[in-house]
């Protein structure tokens, strides 16, 4: 199979706990990705779609609960899925979610073992998602630390279930552009900070007292993206994120987020999205980011 994996960068930031989607859609249009958060994603109504996790691809059944580590190539297909009411719900939350310290203790044993096995995509049995879903569809009526309380309680009853099991002998893509040190980390973390602003090679060259030349050669190999790359995928997760959490207008969203061109805003958005920002808001109408 030779599908191109693109890497996504979700709405989660550091300050969310996790981030709750529910879709309900006729077929699946989203490309293989990875990203860095951890991924709990329950499917119902999509018996025959293709799911493609790391090196195993498996034809799915009408219910379907699969856990994801971070960085771990997934997605799924139409296949030979009947076009129809496909239900979707997906969290994403990040890898430290549950502070390390804590999952050393006796009484969340099961999590850790299931967090770690998760590295490679764990499968829940038809059961388990029969089980967990109403509870799934119930977190959206939650909020703030009784949200918390809820997701966990849901992770200690998957990680107490039997018969799940790993899906991919493939370890997950480790990507230079995730690494945290030195100069690339003051890089990353300054386009985070001012993705709103015009920022020049020039002055993130001069922030890791480099030449530019020498400073774009540098990024570029260290991550295999150039630092406008970087900084395109910022705004544009801002601005989704922006296009779900506010009513500002499109052209509002793309000037908040640091693009002066309203065509290329839209481009690049579609680019990275496969959809305008107009469909990208509307398909995600009610959709609720919890922190």
């Amino acid at each position: 199979m030779a599908l191109k994996v693109l890497r996504e960068i979700t709405p989660l930031t550091d300050n969310d706990c996790f981030t709750l989607f529910y879709r309900e859609k006729e077929r699946f249009d989203f490309p293989l990705h990875y990203h860095e958060e951890y991924e709990l994603n329950f499917i119902r109504g999509a018996a025959g779609a293709r799911r493609v996790v790391g090196n195993h691809e498996g034809v799915i059944g009408d219910w379907e609960l699969v856990l994801l580590g971070s960085n771990l190539p997934h997605g799924w297909f139409d296949h030979q899925c009947a076009l129809g009411c496909i239900r979707e719900v997906t969290i994403q939350f990040h890898g430290d979610f549950l502070d390390h310290s804590l999952l050393k203790r006796d009484q969340l044993k099961m999590i850790r073992k299931m967090f770690a096995t998760c590295s490679h995509g764990v499968l829940f049995t038809e059961q388990t998602a029969r089980q967990i879903a109403p509870r799934l569809e119930k977190l959206d009526h939650k909020q703030g630390f009784s949200s918390v309380l809820a997701l966990m309680a849901i992770f200690h009853e998957l990680s107490l279930s039997e018969g799940k099991r790993v899906l991919s002998g493939e370890a997950p893509l480790k990507k230079a552009v995730t690494c945290r040190k030195d100069a690339i980390s003051r890089t990353l973390r300054y386009l985070e900070d001012n993705f709103a602003k015009q920022i020049t090679l020039g002055e993130l060259a001069s922030l890791c007292g480099m030449q530019e030349e020498s400073f774009g050669r540098f990024f570029k190999r260290k991550t295999g993206y150039s630092f406008k790359e970087i900084l395109n995928e910022v705004r544009i997760s801002n601005a989704a994120r922006m296009l779900i959490d506010t009513t500002l207008s499109i052209n509002e969203v793309a000037f908040s987020c640091g693009f002066r061109n309203l065509s290329l805003f839209h481009r690049q958005f579609k680019k990275d999205k496969q959809c305008t920002p107009t469909e990208y808001r509307e398909g995600f109408a009610g959709t609720q980011v919890i922190a």
